[in-house]
Parts: C-alpha cells; structure tokens; sequence
C-alpha cells in the first residue's frame, strides 16, 4: 500500500484561486483532471510521486486541523515563506518539533497546510 493523494475541500468556484495559490505561490504542477470527473471542478496538483486534489464541496468548511505536511529543502523553506507572505497568505512558525524547521500557512479557503524542511 502507499499514498496516492491528499483531497482538500474548496468551496464552489474556487479553481482560479486554488490553481493560483497551488501553482503559482506553491509551485505545484496542475494536471488535468480525468474527463468524467471535470464537470464535478477543482483541481489536482503533483507533489513529486503523490498528488494534492482540491475537491468542490457545497457545504464548504474549511480544514483546520487535518492537513497535508509538504517538504522542501531548507533554502527552499524560506524562499517559499517570502512568496506566502508576498501572496498575502499566513506563515506562521513553529518549533516544537525538534530538529524540525517548519510553519504552517493556509490556502485562499482557509484549509491548513504545513511546509517543512529536511
């Protein structure tokens, strides 16, 4: 077994900004979705061998708590901590994982996303 993807919730709408925030801030590959499942909207993304699917949900909410954890390279770490906050998102330090640097920031819907180093 191993992981094939991630699904996040988006509210209706919301392909502009996630294609926006996932691909242009993060740097994230979109890849096109399967005909049968375009009319349904969001968007995928590639994260190395795994992918990062944004689903369209009605009674959207936003994740606060569960999240996708995506690694960079240390220099990396803080290149992409100058884009968030250069995009407007949050970037939001923590150091309670020793060893470990990482912050956490949120898309454009509000849904939790970690970015750390090593």
């Amino acid at each position: 077994m191993r992981l094939d993807h991630v699904q996040l919730a988006g509210p209706p709408g919301c392909e502009d900004e996630a294609l926006r925030f996932y691909g242009d801030v993060l740097g994230l590959e979109a890849i096109p979705k399967p005909e049968p499942m375009r009319a349904s909207g969001g968007a995928w993304f590639r994260v190395g061998d795994h992918e990062l699917h944004i689903g369209i949900e009605d009674a959207f909410a936003p994740a606060r708590k569960a999240h996708p954890a995506l690694r960079v390279d240390g220099e990396e770490l803080d290149r992409l901590a100058a884009r968030l906050t250069e995009a407007g998102a949050p970037v939001d330090w923590d150091e309670r994982y020793p060893g470990v640097r990482r912050f956490f920031t949120a898309d454009p819907f509000g849904n939790r996303i970690e970015i750390l180093a090593g």
